[in-house]
């Protein structure tokens, strides 16, 4: 029914104290203000009460008090947060864009539901944060994870109570923590509509079409960008919103930072971005987004609100084009915090460049060479070996070509260009040679991944072989093909261990996760640069098309350990060929010895050993490194210093001629063996 004159008052646009309100319902302790976009010539709210379809007031908004295409309304009542509402323009019955919460969208996949309008409601919740508080961890120590809510404990396996939702999450965070996690990334979480319709509407009318029977798993498209999405809550005692929040304040008490990511379709208001924004870090306390689709990356990296929040895009150039350039910081300054550098870009070509040099493609030395180090001082790069689209990193060694065949479109969805190797059969096999080939290739990609500077996202499941079965654009497949198996944690207990060690190794070496990009410069006058780069022969880096093994050393000068010492020399060899190579080693000061830490080729050499040692050389000036191999050198106090020979302290000069004369040999025997026209992948 029609409300009457006495239950409401109209108000300008900006009322009698001037202030300014959001599109959307405002709810204060004795009124509420409404306002609304409508290109209509009559407006009307809808009041309902909870449950019912038919409303139970319809009030009508003054012309007089419309700006533009907005539309304005002040009631004297403090009770419309116990009501769900609607707009009515010219007669069409519309959700609120701008709405906090949504009714109708509690069950996941409701097809009998889908194409309907949908109701609003006031977000009016009280919510204990107790003493929550941002961890605001910078870049260069983030280790993040990307997860997609339903699909991380939706499988059986996954044995939580409350599965595919966000308290399964927090059952998980024990795990997580474990694991080195500092930041988790969420796949959307805005409320959209998962079941796709026939025919496309504008996100928020009624669509009337008919269900396809595809489900947008994923969430991209259209969304309720202010809303949490209620089918990913468990809906026990608490909201989904509590949910959610609870979800956040636990990851917190973690130490583990929350990154939902939000799309953007382009039809949004042009300052809408930085409303949003706004809204989910001040509401849901969140300290991060990934802003996917085409949002305005300006107006958002520019807000000062937003100064101590992480931005991750895929390209800041427009931004970066309006700032000065900073350069190099100077180096001894401390950590860089989250206000200082708050953006990141979304590096995909990390991704290519890296899957590509992995399986031995010709070419490929200088781009591993400048992935490796790249840092810019004036914001950070996300790097992955795996991500939404495309091949998980089991199935990068898995496949050689895409198998999309159940997304129902004939296998032309999804990239044709993803960079990866079958190791010699196409899908799961028994052979023995290729199983372990293809372990080997998985730890050589954790490698190349958390040995680089930047900000490393290990995509969910990757630590412990998830497979999607070849499918390389799993978008509506909200089953198994996409949901963790989490039985695979204990086939694949070795991998996950060789993970939980590879990120406390980083960790504990700031040489591998530094502030700064590195400067390839002795800046400390200690003899040698921060970075530097090998050939075959140590200081002679070969960057020829043919060439396929490359080494990298890394001076503990330039970074501090966590008890604020000097961090360790470290001498990291690739080898991506598929023929072992000889490498000449860097020489060390007096008194330290090479000893191996890791060898993805070797398996009776214990991977990243807790303690610190390793298996000392005893040839300290050559090391031949296997196939597809990558070792990790670290120099240590020589146990045997100050012990006299009969040679002398270091032995005589003219074994020392000799055994340069050998690595010089050895490596030019290697250059000749290599052929231009070689076993290729």
């Amino acid at each position: 029914m029609s409300g009457k004159t006495g239950d409401f008052r109209m108000a300008e646009y900006r009322n009698r104290n001037r202030i300014l309100y959001p599109l959307g319902v405002t709810q204060e302790e004795k009124s509420a203000h409404v306002l609304v976009q409508g290109h209509g010539e009559e407006v009307f709210l809808l009041l309902y009460r909870p449950g019912e379809k038919k409303p139970c007031e319809k009030i009508p908004f003054d012309p007089k008090h419309r700006m533009g295409d907005v539309w304005s309304l002040e009631l004297d009542r403090a009770d419309l947060a116990s009501f769900e509402y609607n707009f009515m323009i010219d007669g069409k019955i519309v959700a609120d864009p701008y709405a906090r919460i949504l009714t109708g969208r509690e069950k996941w996949a409701d097809r009998k539901r889908a194409g309907k309008p949908v109701q609003c409601r006031v977000l009016s919740e009280a919510f204990d944060w107790e003493d929550d508080a941002n961890p605001e961890i910078p870049y260069a120590d983030t280790i993040l994870y990307k997860l997609h809510v339903r699909g991380f404990t939706a499988h059986a396996s996954s044995n939580v109570s409350a599965r595919g939702t966000y308290a399964g999450i927090v059952e998980k965070i024990p795990y997580l923590k474990d694991l080195g996690i500092t930041a988790v990334e969420l796949m959307p979480v805005t409320e959209f509509d998962e079941v796709m319709m026939s025919s496309s509407g504008n996100g928020f009318h009624d669509a009337k079409s008919e269900p396809t029977g595809y489900i947008n798993y994923w969430g991209y498209g259209p969304s309720y960008l202010y809303a949490v999405k209620s089918a990913y809550a468990s809906h026990g005692e608490m909201s989904a919103e509590s949910e959610f929040k609870t979800l956040v304040k636990e990851l917190h008490r973690a130490g583990i930072e929350c990154i939902p990511e939000l799309y953007f379709t382009g039809k949004e208001l042009p300052g809408e971005i930085v409303s949003v924004l706004r809204y989910w870090v001040e509401e849901y306390h969140v300290d991060g987004f990934h802003l996917s689709g085409f949002p305005n990356l300006l107006l958002a990296a520019e807000d000062p609100f937003l100064k101590r929040t992480k931005l991750f895009a895929e390209n800041w150039n427009e931004v970066m084009d309006r700032r000065p350039k900073k350069g190099y910081i100077t180096p001894g300054d401390g950590p860089v915090s989250v206000a200082e550098k708050n953006l990141a870009e979304y590096n995909m070509q990390f991704m290519e460049d890296m899957r590509r040099f992995l399986k031995g493609d010709e070419g490929m030395l200088q781009a591993f060479e400048f992935r490796s180090r790249r840092n810019p001082a004036e914001y950070a790069v996300v790097n992955y070996m795996a991500n939404t689209n495309g091949f998980t990193l089991m199935d990068a060694v898995s496949y050689d070509r895409k198998h999309n065949e159940k997304n129902g479109e004939e296998n032309r969805d999804g990239s044709d260009y993803n960079y990866s190797w079958n190791c010699g059969a196409e899908g799961p096999t028994r052979k023995k040679k290729i199983v372990e080939l293809r372990k080997q290739l998985i730890k050589n990609a954790y490698l190349l991944l958390f040995l680089s500077q930047g900000v490393p996202l290990l995509m969910a499941g990757d630590e412990f072989g998830n497979s999607q079965d070849g499918n390389n654009n799993a978008y509506c497949q909200d089953n198994a093909v996409s949901w963790l198996n989490w039985k695979l944690l204990e086939t694949h207990k070795d991998q996950v261990e060789f993970v939980k060690r590879l990120i406390a190794f980083r960790k504990s070496h700031k040489m591998f996760h530094m502030d700064r990009e590195p400067r390839i410069m002795d800046y400390k006058s200690c003899g040698r640069p921060d970075v530097s780069y090998h050939g075959e022969n140590a200081w002679k880096p070969e960057f020829e098309n043919f060439r396929r093994q490359f080494g990298i050393l890394y001076w503990g000068a330039y970074a501090k350990k966590p008890d604020g010492t000097d961090d360790a020399n470290f001498y990291v060899l690739y080898n991506m060929h598929w023929e072992p190579h000889m490498f000449g080693l860097p020489h060390l000061p007096k008194g330290a010895k090479w000893h191996v830490i890791c060898s993805t080729a070797d398996p009776d050499v214990e991977d990243l050993p807790s303690d610190g040692t390793g298996e000392v050389l005893k040839n300290q000036m050559m090391l031949a490194v296997p196939p597809r191999g990558i070792m990790i050198l670290e120099s240590v106090a020589d146990p045997d210093a100050g012990k006299e020979t009969k040679k002398g302290k270091s032995g005589s000069k003219k074994e020392k001629n000799e055994k340069t004369d050998l690595v010089e040999k050895s490596c030019e025997k290697e250059e000749k063996s290599t052929p231009e026209n070689g076993k290729e992948l």
